[in-house]
């Protein structure tokens, strides 16, 4: 088992995690009578819309990134659990409360 282990650690040398970005899409949500928010679907740009099965987890964004202000779902998708974040907006713009984002790996330029 152990050298299992570190023929996968070996194999993983000099691979760089992807980088991530923020990509923007248009969440379908309920709110229950006490205030809570239930993301019910995800639609993306170019129209594709996926049904969040089910919401796992919800924290403070700042768990999972530092600066972070807002919200994390863990929801699953398609039988695959995924993060999905509520951002709050700046207070400038009144008609803007917070939007939504999922991290997507975009590939290097090297």
């Amino acid at each position: 088992m152990r050298g299992a282990f570190m023929n996968r650690q070996n194999a993983l040398k000099g691979v760089r995690p992807p980088h991530l970005e923020r990509v923007y899409v248009k969440v379908n949500s309920d709110f229950d009578p006490t205030g809570y928010m239930q993301p019910k679907s995800i639609t993306w740009a170019d129209g594709r819309t996926f049904i969040i099965e089910a919401v796992k987890d919800y924290r403070p964004a700042a768990v999972y990134r530092q600066g972070a202000e807002g919200a994390c779902y863990t929801v699953m998708i398609k039988g695959e659990e995924r993060h999905l974040f509520f951002e709050w907006t700046n207070s400038a713009f009144a008609a803007r409360v917070a939007r939504w984002y999922v991290e997507a790996a975009v590939p290097d330029k090297a």
